[in-house]
């Protein structure tokens, strides 16, 4: 089950300085990523052992006043639905204002836990100030100051205490596979013609969440769970296309899955939310296949389909070792490739190198290609293996860890893909003290 905390308020509060506290500028709560883009407003972060996703709900608002103010009224209505925790910032040199007030209501309704974090919080005068947010009614207020980070260990402290043990998810047999995109690229197109061939050989499994369908798929040779996110529940009054909305069922989805199959549209390419997504699946150490849908759509000659290709790869790097697929499932063009793709990546998840196999042939590359010398100082690399896990991770074991840089670890990743074929999965590589 995922758990999601989204950081709700009116505009201005400092919620994106928070997110970006809570998810990149501080080691301590999540590794650093590179080649991400920067217009994100979701990310994954970790406190204590406990992983979850940051959702910052100001990157969603647009327009006038009067939409931004709806907008705003949207997202909380959807937090209040979606998320598992909900941080509602307030600034304490304005006090409580209007908006403040009516968020304020929505989120007393809520049996959801609610954290009010009085931010800009600065120095020991402004702690009187903010005892005047107790008017809200909604509990212990945490005082922060997202610019210098002070308050957010004891707020964080807080908010993981809400998540459940991470329980080791039991290893099911079957591969857990879920369609994941921007709004209209199709997805429940490809589900349902997936699903729509032979219906009576689909079978619904019991006892899922209210979050996913989880679809037994077993026909033409092929047995998997199909993850369907698609016309769960009906919103009421929320804007069912929100694309905020989109990307919290986006997130609940990937973190059930094995593998995401990300769909795009021919006709868009790949874009910056598309992006997002890829890194966030990424990130979770999913396996990952691109599809790109509607290509019966697109003018095309020869070199079309490279192109396009070489585009995504370009836009995802530096993992675009991902399968990439053209299909137009109208026309039910390839779609059996989809699966046949996804369940391949599949395998390569959970795919076991021998230690005496890797052993052979990645201490023969490191001999004629070893890493380079620091400080005059010779590395020296013993022994390989294979880490015990649900994705890939391989140890070195050497003399001076500390003096393998990224460039390298980047050259050994690529010649493990190259001898051992992990298509589609991300792989970790540690360099260890032998």
């Amino acid at each position: 089950m995922a758990n999601i905390v989204a950081i709700v308020g009116r505009p201005n509060v400092g919620k994106s300085t928070l997110f970006n506290r809570l998810t990149e500028s501080r080691k301590a709560i999540v590794d650093d990523f590179s080649g991400v883009t920067r217009d994100r407003h979701y990310e994954t972060a970790e406190w204590i052992g406990k992983k979850f996703t940051v959702i910052d709900t100001g990157g969603f608002v647009h327009g006038s006043d009067d939409i931004f103010e709806e907008a705003i009224r949207d997202q909380v209505h959807i937090a209040i639905d979606e998320a598992s925790v909900i941080i509602f910032m307030v600034d304490v040199t304005t006090g409580i204002t209007d908006l403040d007030d009516e968020i304020a209501n929505l989120l007393r309704r809520s049996p959801k836990p609610i954290y009010v974090v009085a931010n800009k919080v600065d120095h020991a005068k402004l702690h009187h100030d903010s005892a005047e947010f107790y008017a809200l009614g909604l509990g212990e207020i945490y005082n922060v100051s997202s610019a210098t980070g002070s308050g957010t260990g004891e707020l964080l402290d807080a908010v993981v205490s809400n998540f459940p043990e991470q329980e080791e998810e039991e290893e099911e047999a079957l591969a857990k596979i879920t369609i994941v995109g921007r709004p209209n690229v199709g997805k429940s197109s490809l589900t349902n013609a997936l699903l729509g061939i032979d219906r009576n050989i689909v079978t619904d499994v019991a006892g899922t969440t209210r979050d996913s369908i989880r679809i037994h798929y077993n026909q033409f040779g092929h047995e998997f769970l199909m993850i369907d996110t698609a016309g769960m529940r009906k919103k009421g009054k929320v804007n069912e296309d929100i694309e905020f909305y989109s990307v919290m069922r986006t997130i609940k989805a990937l973190e059930d899955a094995d593998v995401v199959i990300l769909m795009l549209d021919a006709n868009d390419g790949i874009e910056a939310q598309d992006i997002n997504i890829f890194h966030l699946a990424e990130k979770n150490k999913k396996g990952i296949v691109v599809v790109v849908n509607k290509w019966d759509t697109v003018e095309k000659d020869h070199k079309t389909a490279k192109e396009f290709e070489q585009r995504i790869r370009e836009k995802i790097a530096p993992f675009n070792d991902v399968p990439i697929i053209f299909t137009s499932v109208i026309e039910k063009q390839r779609i059996f490739k989809v699966v046949e793709t996804a369940l391949e990546v599949y395998a390569n998840k959970v795919k076991r190198i021998s230690t005496s196999k890797l052993n052979d042939v990645m201490l023969s590359i490191i001999e004629n290609y070893p890493p380079p010398a620091t400080k005059g100082k010779y590395i020296k690399v013993k022994y390989v293996t294979q880490l015990p896990g649900r994705t890939p991770m391989f140890a070195f074991f050497c003399n001076l860890p500390q003096y393998i840089k990224d460039p390298y670890k980047r050259f050994i990743e690529n010649k493990i893909r190259e001898n051992f074929d992990f298509k589609g999965v991300p792989i970790q590589i540690y360099f260890r003290q032998k």
